[in-house]
């Protein structure tokens, strides 16, 4: 193999599939990132089994070849090179490969591109083809509600389903649930269920770029993984068997009051509250005030209370359509909610203090909705 390449497009497609890398494996060739001429391109692939990232670069290829390269020295190695022309050549005989950038000449000892697992090349017809920009915006409002406790694995995913020209994608921990749906500029082929782990879709959010280019979706016939492609870039997950709740049923279909308060200031005010309850177990109370008069406005007071540090309590101006309650919410769950809502205001909707409260965002609440379940008010 012989290969020359702009340092900084090696440097960035290293940095691309580096987080598939195995962290701790009993394989060494997992800790490694293949290098391959791929028609007239450079193909970087890491995997840890699970994951697995996928990168063409430009390169002028001389010479035809492969091999796996350790992928930290490699890494922090193009890092150090001066932004111009990095020549890559290998010795297939000793498996070793030179690096050369500028003045600096580096050999670094390689495993067979033979060693390195297969990654599926996925046929891309009737594949579901999304639009980037909107993915990576249901991803960042989805994913970070799945849970990170391996006891439940099927709620570490996030539960995707295609029906016709209609997404959904829900996650949910046992203690929230996350749901937005979306529409797809072309109806799917078939409909569509899969439980996709939350890391491999937060991977995929970071390694999309925001282009014009479409994302499309595969699921291989019987291989129990799911693999997305945009432009350069190519992501597969290992799929998670099993059940995902029927997370319909934890939806809360009636309330007794609905407020509506501005985003930014009931997001400052839980970040306040926090401050206070995370030396706790994170409880924040919402006293949510119904105008009892025309001079009397209706207002949602948030408060925490920390034996050690104090207290605290901010009263933010809502509209309140129902009657009042005092609930408690994990104040941390609250604030990573509001946090991903774009719009200027959102609504809260509560039945009662051992209820579930929804919040939705005013404008897009068919699109979009958060279930948190109430804490003890003690």
């Amino acid at each position: 193999m012989k290969v020359t390449v702009l340092q900084e497009n090696l440097a960035h497609g290293l940095g691309t599939v580096s987080r598939a890398v195995a962290a701790r494996s009993t394989l060494p060739v997992l800790s490694n990132i293949l290098v391959a001429s791929d028609e007239g391109r450079l193909r970087l692939s890491a995997t840890n089994l699970e994951l697995g990232i996928t990168c063409w670069i430009t390169a002028r290829i001389e010479q035809e070849g492969s091999t796996t390269v350790p992928a930290r020295t490699f890494s922090d190695l193009v890092n150090t090179l001066p932004g111009d022309q990095v020549m890559l050549s290998l010795d297939a005989k000793t498996q070793t490969l030179n690096v050369r950038g500028g003045t600096s000449t580096n050999d670094i000892k390689c495993i067979d591109a033979q060693e390195f697992p297969p990654l599926p090349v996925p046929d891309l017809e009737g594949a579901i083809q999304l639009n980037v920009a909107d993915f990576r915006e249901m991803i960042q409002q989805v994913a970070f509600a799945a849970s990170t406790d391996e006891a439940r694995p099927v709620l570490m995913g996030v539960l995707i389903q295609v029906e016709k020209d209609k997404l959904t994608m829900a996650a949910a921990d046992g203690f929230r649930l996350s749901v937005r749906k979306a529409s797809l500029s072309s109806p799917a082929p078939a409909p569509l269920t899969a439980i996709v782990p939350a890391r491999a879709l937060v991977e995929l959010a970071r390694v999309a770029s925001d282009g014009e280019e479409p994302l499309y979706m595969v699921l291989p016939k019987g291989r129990g993984q799911v693999v997305f492609r945009v432009k350069d870039v190519e992501v597969v997950s290992q799929l998670i068997d099993g059940t995902f709740p029927d997370y319909q049923q934890i939806i809360p279909r009636k309330y007794n009051s609905r407020t509506l308060v501005s985003t930014a200031a009931l997001l400052k005010a839980c970040k306040q509250a926090e401050i206070f309850a995370r030396e706790g177990s994170n409880v924040a109370r919402l006293n949510i005030k119904s105008a009892s008069g025309e001079l009397q406005p209706s207002e949602v007071e948030i408060s925490a209370t920390s034996e050690e540090t104090g207290k605290n309590e901010t009263i933010v101006e809502a509209t309140v359509d129902g009657s009042g309650v005092l609930i408690a919410f994990n104040v941390k769950f609250l604030r990573e909610a509001l946090e991903i809502i774009k719009t200027p205001n959102v609504a809260l909707e509560t039945s009662a203090p051992n209820a579930p409260g929804v919040v939705r965002p005013v404008g897009e609440d068919d699109q979009f909705l958060h279930v948190i379940m109430p804490m003890h008010l003690g």
